[in-house]
């Protein structure tokens, strides 16, 4: 029998397999679709409402107040009032605009500041890098430490006493070192 070794469970006298539980998880899946395809196409049918609009322009609200307003026509000076006004308005955007952009780049300058401070350490740990390579590589394998504490700037003495020689050949190899990196 196909389904003979697969667990089963039986609720009040009904048993139910695997199969018929992959089955009703389907059907809740496909369910469960339906009713957010439903929703979203309610959704989409209505329409916007008024508060959901994004708010017209500032000049446009001035001009729609002004029509719809009972007042009489207005003024000369009233004109001249507004013109003013938005001319005012826009200098004050255009300032704060030029101060945002200021700050902005005082902020990129201080930027590329740190970065130049930390690209010239780099630069000199490479090149310091470089000098123990070289350093390493015109010495004989048995001198190699001696050269690298050499180029890090150790005394003669205390390389004789690290690596195991005389301190006439420490002396030697203190001056290759300063040498090199002359």
């Amino acid at each position: 029998m196909f389904g003979a070794g697969l667990p089963s469970l039986e609720i009040a006298g009904l048993t139910i397999g695997v199969r018929e539980g992959v089955l009703a998880l389907i059907f809740l899946v496909a369910l469960y679709i339906g009713l957010v395809l439903f929703r979203m196409r309610r959704l989409t049918g209505q329409p916007r409402s008024t508060e959901d609009r994004e708010p017209p322009l500032v000049g446009a609200a001035s001009q729609d107040v002004a029509a719809s307003s009972p007042e009489p026509a207005v003024s000369h000076s009233d004109d001249e009032d507004a013109a003013a006004f938005q001319m005012t308005s826009s200098r004050m955007a255009n300032e704060l605009l030029n101060d945002g952009l200021e700050r902005e780049l005082a902020q990129l300058r201080n930027e590329v500041d740190i970065m130049r401070g930390e690209l010239s350490a780099l630069r000199e740990d490479m090149l310091q890098e470089m000098a123990h390579l070289r350093a390493t590589q015109t010495v004989s394998p048995i001198y190699g430490d001696a050269m690298q504490m050499a180029a890090a700037g150790y005394d003669a003495a205390m390389i004789a006493e690290r690596c195991g020689i005389a301190r006439a050949e420490a002396e030697l190899v203190v001056a290759l070192a300063r040498s090199q990196v002359q």
